[in-house]
């Protein structure tokens, strides 16, 4: 029985490593350009209470707002699928999550709903239409 837990334990380990690199793969593919990140940092405080009202939207599907719940406990976790230390990646991560799961959202509920719940600027909504692909 031990002989068989060390190989299936490294075999585990090499698994997780491999779907933990597709994401980082993943994550560098879909992250967007330097404007259209800068927006998104300068527009994250708005936007996390976006996807709060988004959240409690009750006229928006539930599987809509289960991502956006799941969204929202990511954002309030103490540490994220790629440590600060990865350059680039480390610092943008959080970032490139929001920017799919509105993409997503904008998809599944529509361009409306954003601007339903959006209580920024009219150029912040602009940015976040870009960032969102509405």
């Amino acid at each position: 029985m031990a002989d068989l837990l060390w190989p299936l334990l490294a075999g585990a380990a090499g698994g997780l490593l491999l779907a933990w690199l597709a994401l980082l793969a993943l994550l560098w593919w879909r992250r967007p350009d330097d404007v259209r990140l800068a927006e998104a940092l300068r527009l994250l405080p708005q936007v996390v209470g976006l996807l709060r009202r988004l959240a409690g939207d009750r006229q928006l599907p539930r599987g809509v707002r289960v991502r956006l719940v799941l969204l929202l406990a990511y954002l309030a976790m103490p540490f994220d699928l790629v440590p600060d230390v990865i350059p680039v990646l480390g610092q943008v991560d959080d970032v490139v999550v929001v920017v799919l799961v509105l993409r997503s959202v904008v998809r599944a509920a529509g361009p409306r709903a954003l601007e339903r719940h959006w209580r920024g600027s009219p150029a912040g909504l602009l940015a976040l239409r870009r960032l969102a692909g509405a």
